[in-house]
């Protein structure tokens, strides 16, 4: 990973590629090349076999490459709240959460501008801490040769994929090239950790995410059917909807929260195509906006401890 750093003078960190020069501007990211940090702590809500009993240790970085319209964090990826830290103080902050905490992982949330900056924190947590997994919980819009070069360095993949439609691709992210181009990064992924293993925490693999839109279900049915065919029915997934409004959209039924009945063709569907591993969020159990919206202006951003109720997950 020699001359890494050197990737933000023609920035081509994400699949944007942007080729600016982030010592001197801003990329399509709105990040340059100082790391800034929103939030470090630990973490309740993510799959069971990611927070197991004392939780993941969440690193969550400003910025985004992404920009989803919808996105649940727009504080952190379109406002850019966060802080300048520099990695050795990050590192400190990530060792308490190991030391004191004895979270079961260090998860990386939308690392992918900051690589160069990770790759060298990640250096120094396995120095001392080699058998602490690290998490990449990404938006699966990446960079199929970086994610070749940073391989060795990852254990755990969370990627999203988020669309199947073109269209809504670029609607929503302005990305229509979305659903090759997560396919293609996701196939990568699997290629180098395999599905998600659990035993009853994770220590290495794969697991895809998928939120499912209000009156988007056709792109959510489409997308599981496409994850079913590329990587067959033991693919871990995640079924998703937490969905919330945080800004006003467009369009008009992501204004709303997601329907019962949505949810459930969704659901039905992806039984149908026989998906063995799979953790289910029921609406029922996201209906409190608190739980699931963080507020990044606060000390504790996240006010709700589980993402997933474990009765629901079929493995």
């Amino acid at each position: 990973m020699k001359g890494l750093f050197k990737r933000y003078k023609e920035c081509n960190l994400c699949p944007r590629d942007c080729r600016r020069n982030r010592f001197r501007e801003y990329g399509y990211c709105k990040e340059g090349a100082i790391l800034r940090v929103a939030y470090v702590g630990v973490h309740f809500g993510e799959e069971p076999p990611i927070t197991g009993k004392n939780g993941s240790g969440t690193v969550f970085f400003s910025g985004c490459s992404l920009k989803c319209s919808f996105c649940q964090n727009w504080q952190i990826s379109h406002i850019g709240i966060g802080k300048r830290i520099s990695v050795r103080r990050l590192a400190e902050k990530v060792y308490r959460l190991i030391e004191e905490k004895e979270v079961h992982n260090i998860n990386f949330v939308t690392p992918d501008h900051f690589i160069p900056h990770v790759i060298l924190l990640i250096e120094m947590i396995k120095k001392r801490y080699p058998s602490v997994p690290i998490v990449f919980n990404v938006s699966g819009y990446q960079n199929v040769e970086l994610l070749k070069e940073i391989g060795d360095y990852i254990d755990i993949y969370l990627p999203d994929f988020k669309y199947s439609d073109r269209r809504l691709a670029s609607r929503l992210s302005s990305c229509p090239n979305y659903p090759e181009i997560a396919l293609d990064a996701i196939s990568e992924m699997i290629r180098q950790k395999g599905f998600l293993e659990t035993s009853p925490v994770a220590k290495k693999g794969v697991l895809v995410r998928h939120l499912i839109l209000p009156g988007q279900i056709k792109n959510s049915i489409d997308a599981l059917s496409m994850l079913f065919i590329e990587f067959g029915k033991e693919l871990p997934i995640s079924l998703m909807s937490q969905y919330k409004p945080v800004r006003k959209q467009r369009i008009e039924a992501l204004n709303r929260q997601l329907m019962e009945e949505e949810f459930y063709q969704v659901y039905e569907h992806a039984i149908s195509l026989g998906f063995k591993n799979m953790f289910v969020q029921f609406p029922e159990e996201t209906k409190e906006d608190s739980e699931f919206l963080p507020d990044f202006t606060l000390s504790q951003p996240f006010r709700g401890n589980k993402r997933f109720d474990t009765d629901h997950v079929l493995w």
